[in-house]
């Protein structure tokens, strides 16, 4: 029987308005994400965040500085999986140089539900990561991520779909 996980991807306040990097439909893809975190648990589904948090040995960087506003995990995503580990990182994939992978094998995880911010980014690089060639399954809910546009959104979904799984929300949880 396979054992999935929702990681949730940088949902920091610097990508929401009055942040330093604000995306595009950050409403939607909030509830979106909201919706995906309620569902994954009332599954018995284990959710994960994942957030960025710029490497101070490299200076000052334009948004998710240690001690800032901005690089804290959106305090709706807080208040939905509030007891969820949070994985620290400092690169695109999330995988690289963390123990993201570690915890998921703790919880028995074989296939991963991915969502999040920068889809030409940090969930494109989590979902083609070499360390997630070890789950069974990678699917990445279209309406639960964003990026700078609509268009670069579709375009980064468009060059996920020859190895990922790539559906809305409600048909994945």
């Amino acid at each position: 029987m396979s054992q999935p996980a929702l990681i949730v991807i940088d949902l920091q306040n610097d990508y929401f308005p009055g942040g330093a990097f604000p995306l595009a439909n950050t409403d939607g893809v909030l509830l979106a994400i909201e919706h995906a975190i309620a569902a994954a648990r009332g599954k018995g589904i284990p959710v994960v965040h994942v957030q960025h948090v710029a490497d101070p040995r490299q200076g000052i960087a334009p948004f998710f500085n240690t001690g800032t506003h901005g690089v804290e995990i959106h305090p709706r995503i807080r208040v939905a999986a509030p007891d969820a580990p949070i994985i620290i990182k400092h690169w695109a994939d999330s995988f690289e140089g963390t123990d993201l992978h570690a915890t998921l094998q703790n919880m028995d995880v074989d296939e991963l539900i991915l969502c999040g911010m920068m889809t030409q980014n940090c969930v494109t690089h989590t979902a083609l990561s070499r360390q997630a060639d070890r789950y069974n399954k990678i699917t990445v809910l279209t309406d639960a991520c964003t990026t700078v546009s609509d268009i670069l959104h579709a375009i980064a979904l468009h060059a996920l779909s020859m190895r990922v799984q790539l559906i809305p929300t409600e048909q994945a949880l």
